[in-house]
Formats: structure tokens, sequence, C-alpha cells
């Protein structure tokens, strides 16, 4: 980590608010109860007078280095094992100040977005059983929480802290626990309604050649004049509304329109605002990865889609971190939408169900569920597959979401023998008036479930109108054709926000992902 991030972590109000000998504090993020990342260097950090050594010591360890001439001193433990707790003391010149208690080793996660992540176990647990028990089978000793702010502590998972905490999150953390027997902690800052583009820092957006280049490319067609003009008719009828309600003793429905913003402004505050409040304390803690749920409000930044963005702030969080490529896993949106491979299985319980094709294929072109899965193509970046887990803006199966997402995190980041996403599109040729559609991930095999036969796929000629295709599964290839296009030139599958007549998975249980081979 550079010290021009340090520095943004030492005034970001992280320290320890009470100084001790020789002014030595320890980032607040270091407290009773805290769990550190095992098998990896432990970064620890903090202020004292310049040119003080700082020791810290752990378990059979002790490592020294010197304050800088502004007071900062950071530090890294060797890897550490699995196990705890433990006593960590950091010491001033040989004089023993600080003892932090209690203290864990093992898998340590981050999770940030909106309202799907910030919303608590136990608001959840009034409708979702399977949370109502967690919280009953509390404490969990080996399980630590930590809530993202000015101020971060870490807290024990006990009947009184799992409910305010967030539902997906500990979902997603109970399983890890659970699957690899070792202690973890969880970290989150998350606020509901909120865009990406809060969510990252002002230099990681700066840094992004790719959103540069969406800036410039939306400045092209940008027309001031219109939106200004447009800006003042909404204000004017919101004023007049606001006139009458008030006259009505009533409120006016709706916040005041704001003047517009142009291409790379932020519409909704100002870029990384989130970040700095809710993330930044915690930066260069020594973690695993990131679990990430957002994308409802999109990026607040005009002219910038979420896939660019999300590449801007993946890279971001990486390098202020300074812990190397670590795993970003998130959410896929739409949430829900499609059927499920076993409606029975507790993960996919609330998944819709399944419905025949509609007479006409949907005029959409997949818009967000297209855009999410094209994030996968980021190094390290990984999506939670989520058509099959229950629908809704806050679908309320959280325990379902938390579980499909440890289960990507135990495929791809701990090597356990399962797959992080069905089948994928990957190639296709033209044989004839036929499509043969070859995927990736197909795991035991490709089957359909529900319905007569397999549906979901639709077929178009040069004509670039699509109607749904007769699809038959050959191996690990899907052959597509229809009687009405007699020279197919392109394929879509389970393009649409409902997707319920869209029913190709692999024998693994999970769902193929929509895709299109257009890009009409």
């Amino acid at each position: 980590m550079n010290r021009h991030v340090l520095a943004a972590i030492l005034l970001s109000g992280l320290m320890a608010s009470a100084t001790t000998h020789a002014g030595l504090t320890v980032a607040g993020v270091f407290s009773d109860h805290a769990v550190l990342q095992r098998g990896m260097p432990v970064p620890v950090w903090g202020t004292a007078d310049p040119g003080v050594e700082v020791s810290v010591s752990f378990g059979s360890q002790t490592k020294s280095v010197t304050a800088g001439k502004d007071g900062a001193w950071r530090l890294k433990l060797d890897p550490l094992q699995a196990g705890g707790p433990g006593t960590m003391t950091i010491s001033a010149d040989g004089e023993q100040a600080i003892t932090i208690n209690e203290v864990l080793v093992g898998e340590v996660w981050v999770g940030s977005g909106q309202s799907n992540m910030a919303g608590g176990v136990g608001g959840y647990a009034k409708r979702d059983a399977t949370l109502a028990k967690l919280i009953e089978g509390a404490p969990y000793p080996k399980i630590r929480l930590l809530k993202g702010g000015p101020k971060p502590s870490w807290m024990e998972a006990t009947p009184e802290t799992v409910p305010g905490f967030s539902a997906i999150l500990f979902a997603f953390g109970e399983r890890l626990h659970r699957d690899l027997d070792v202690p973890v902690g969880l970290i989150v800052g998350a606020v509901g309604g909120t865009p990406s583009g809060l969510w990252l820092s002002q230099d990681a957006f700066d840094r992004s050649e790719a959103c540069k280049a969406a800036v410039v490319e939306s400045a092209k067609t940008y027309d001031e004049e219109k939106e200004r003009k447009n800006f003042e008719a909404k204000l004017a009828a919101w004023k007049k509304q606001a006139a009458a309600a008030k006259e009505k003793g009533e409120k006016p429905r709706g916040r005041q329109p704001q003047p517009p913003k142009g291409p790379g402004e932020c519409t909704r505050g100002t870029i990384g605002n989130l970040y700095e409040k809710f993330i930044r304390p915690v930066v260069g803690y020594g973690i695993r990865g990131v679990l990430w749920d957002q994308g409802e409000s999109g990026t607040a930044v005009v002219g910038v889609d979420q896939y660019t963005l999300m590449g801007a702030l993946i890279s971001g969080w990486r390098r202020e971190w300074g812990q190397g490529e670590f795993p970003f896993i998130y959410v896929q949106k739409n949430s829900g939408g499609g059927v499920a491979f076993d409606p029975a299985d507790p993960i996919t319980r609330e998944a819709d169900a399944y419905t025949p094709p509609p007479a006409q294929v949907p005029s959409t072109n997949g818009g967000r569920r297209l855009e999410f899965i094209r994030i996968m193509d980021y190094d390290g970046a990984h999506m939670v597959p989520a058509s099959d887990l229950g629908s809704g803006v806050h679908p309320i199966n959280k325990w379902g979401y938390g579980n499909r997402a440890a289960e990507v995190a135990m495929s791809v980041v701990y090597g356990k023998d399962l797959l992080a996403h069905g089948p994928r599109y990957q190639s296709h040729v033209v044989k004839g008036n036929a499509v043969h559609i070859t995927f990736d991930n197909v795991g035991k095999g490709l089957t359909s479930r529900h319905g007569d036969g397999l549906t979901g796929f639709a077929i178009a000629g040069e004509d670039r109108k699509f109607v749904w295709a007769e699809a038959r599964i050959v191996g690990d290839t899907v052959v597509v054709s229809a009687d009405a296009v007699e020279k197919p030139v392109a394929v879509r599958f389970g393009c649409a926000e409902k997707r319920t007549w869209a029913n190709l998975f692999n024998k693994d249980g999970l769902p193929a992902l929509a895709f299109r081979t257009d890009d009409w």
C-alpha cells in the first residue's frame, strides 16, 4: 500500500481515540474480538510519535517498525494458521501500551452494496424460518461481526448482535464457518438505495481509462440545452403541485428536481462519499475477499454504465487495499425471475414457478441481466447466479442468497468440488437452418426441467425478428431451429426480466445463464 493511501486511512478517523505512551495508537479496526486473515501476511498499523519503535506481538512472533516522520507506522505479521483466541500486544519503545483480547485467526470477508446487503437478519427472519433458526442458534463463538464506519469495532455473533447484522453476509459467513470449520470475520459497509458511483474512490474513477472513454462518448450526444429545459419544466411542475399540497396541508409528492449533471458527474452527491465513510476505515485490513450486492440503483455517474464502473471499482478497491487480486464475488441482477432445478431445495425454495413461453418473444434484449453476466469478464470477478433464488426488489430468501454466494466462494476461492454457476454460452455455429450452441460449465451434463422439453430459446433471421425455437440437447451443445427461419443469424436465451420459461440447467442443478449472439 502506498503512503498516500495510508495517509488517507490515518486521516479518516480510524485511529483509536485515546493515545498512550509515545503517542501510540492503533487502527480502530484492531479491537477486542477481531478476526485476522489466515494464510497471508497480516498488516497492522497506527500512529506514534515520530521515530518511536513500535512492536506488535501475537502468538509466537513479534514484529517491529519505526514510526515515520509523519508518525505513521505499519508492519506485517507473518502468515498465521486458523485458531485462537489469542492476545495481541502493541508496545512503544519497549513499553507495553495496548492490549487487544479475544483475537481469532480465520477467514475475513467484506460485504458492501445497497439495501439487499444492508438488510438485517432480524427483519428478514420474520418471513424466513431458516434465518430465524440462525438467530436461535446464536451465540456463534467463532463468528465475529464488524460494521464499517468512522469507528469500527468487532463484536461477537450473539443473539443481540446477529439480528441487526446483514442477512445475506451473515448467511454467507455462517455457511463458510460450517463448511471450512475455521473462525470467520465479517465486515459490512452498505447503505440502501445507493448507486455504485458512491462506492469507489474518486482516484479509482479518475484512473479508469474505460470510464474516461465512456464519458467522452457520452459527451458527443449530450444536449445541455435540452437537459436544462427539461429540468426547468420538471421544476415548475413540482413547485406547482407542492404549492397545491401546501394549501391542503399535505406534503409535496416526491423530491424537488435538481439541476442536471453532465457526462462524468454524479447525480447523487459526490463520487466516492460512501466509500470514504464506510470502506476507507478498513482498507488494508487483511481479508480474503469481497461479497457485493448492488445494482438496482445503477451508477449515478452520467454516461458510465454499471459494467464499466464496476471494473473501475474492483480494480480500485484492490489497488488501494494492497493485497493483490483478491476475489470479488457479486450477486446477479435482476434478482430472481426464473425457475429452479429443484424447488424443494432450501436455497431455491422461493424461485418462480415454470410457465410456458408467451406467444411472442419478449422484446427485451437482456438488459441488466446480461450486463451483470458480463462483469465476470473482469479477472477474479465471480457472479452469484440468482435467477432461481427468488424475485423482488428485496428477495425474502436471504439465507438462500447467502448460501449460494458461499457455494461460489467454496468453488472459486477454496477449491471445493462445486460449480460456481450454470452453463454459459461459449460459441455457436450455423449449420443449414439450425444453430449449434456450445456451453461451458456443463458439469455433469446439460438437462431441462419442467415443461415439455427444452424452452427459452429464440432465433432470428436477417429480418431480425425473433421467434421461439425448437431446441434439443446433443451432448454439451444445444441445437435450435425454427420452421419460420430458413437462414438463422442470431440466437437469444432467457433474455427477459422474468424468464420463467427458460428451463436449461446442468445436472448439478444450476440454471443456464442468459445470452444473446446479436448486438441489435
